[in-house]
């Protein structure tokens, strides 16, 4: 008894017709009546009851018909189960990610890709982009979401988003009025930023932001998460340069301000691998990009 016998034995007790069967089947009706009699040879009882004006099933074929269409059901999951599986959709998906993209869609992207794909579990891993350059070439993330950096041939780097800069200043601040501030109005303020071993990319492009504008920072206090950041502007510690989406974190006790003239852009990139990506985070990333 294979799969293609019960196929052909359900389109028949469901049809109750050997002729539509057949033509159900796409096959002739003598092929499908020499499966059926070989079928019952097989299993050595009578499935179907047959005169010249119907057909019937007996108490055993009421009973094939049920387990059946389950092993049909169960054996076409499988296919598509399996069929995934190699195309990377059921198991894990492991992302890594910066924080400032945690506020640019990433949440409402696992929530969408969760429910087009249950077979998939995410898992987030919140690291800076060189740790998730080596977690990456280790097998550790699927796709990461970095800041610019130096990747090796082997890793595929793609824009996801690019956003401006704002100063971030205490509420108490003497521009804290204003909507837009010429940076160098803050060449005697004390700065808050990342150290250069946790964000080279940031350290250094806020650091040459502000030698433009004809100063150099005085970097008071050092922290690797923009949300510390805010948080020690808000309790007056310093003022600092963040990308434009933490102004929608609703964090009291700072003021945001565009800055004046044109500048380097906060930007995300995704990184997989060059030669094999995973089907399932090009989906994942597709996603994210949809909701840009």
């Amino acid at each position: 008894m294979d799969l293609k016998q019960l196929r052909y034995f359900v389109a028949v007790a469901e049809e109750l017709h050997f002729g539509r069967a057949a033509a159900r089947l796409f096959i002739s009706q003598p092929a499908l009546s020499f499966d059926i009699k070989k079928l019952e040879s097989q299993l050595d009882v009578q499935l179907l009851t047959r005169n010249n004006k119907s057909v019937s099933l007996t108490n055993a074929g009421q009973v094939l018909l049920d387990e059946a269409r389950y092993l049909l059901l169960r054996a076409e999951q499988a296919r598509r189960l399996t069929l995934r599986s190699a195309q990377g959709f059921v198991g894990r998906l492991s992302i890594g990610f910066v924080n400032s993209i945690l506020h640019r869609g990433l949440p409402q992207a696992v929530k969408t890709f969760e429910q087009d794909h249950p077979d998939t579990e995410i898992v987030l891993m919140e690291m800076n982009s060189a740790e998730q350059a080596q977690a990456l070439q280790r097998g550790q993330i699927d796709i990461g979401f970095v800041h610019l950096g130096q990747f090796p041939e082997s890793i595929r780097c793609e824009p996801v988003l690019a956003e401006p800069f704002l100063c971030c200043l205490p509420r108490s601040h003497r521009l804290a009025g204003k909507a837009s501030i010429d940076l160098e109005e803050l060449a005697n303020d004390d700065f808050i930023l990342f150290p250069r071993n946790v964000s080279p990319h940031y350290h250094d492009l806020i650091i040459a932001r502000c030698v433009a504008a004809g100063f150099s920072p005085r970097i008071r206090h050092e922290t690797r998460l923009w949300q510390t950041v805010v948080a020690m502007v808000a309790y007056d510690m310093g003022v600092a340069l963040v990308p434009q989406t933490l102004a929608g974190t609703g964090k009291e006790g700072v003021h945001y301000c565009d800055i004046n003239g044109e500048g380097a852009l906060s930007e995300v990139h995704a990184i997989r691998h060059a030669a094999q990506p995973s089907a399932a985070a090009e989906s994942f990333l597709a996603v994210l990009k949809a909701l840009q």
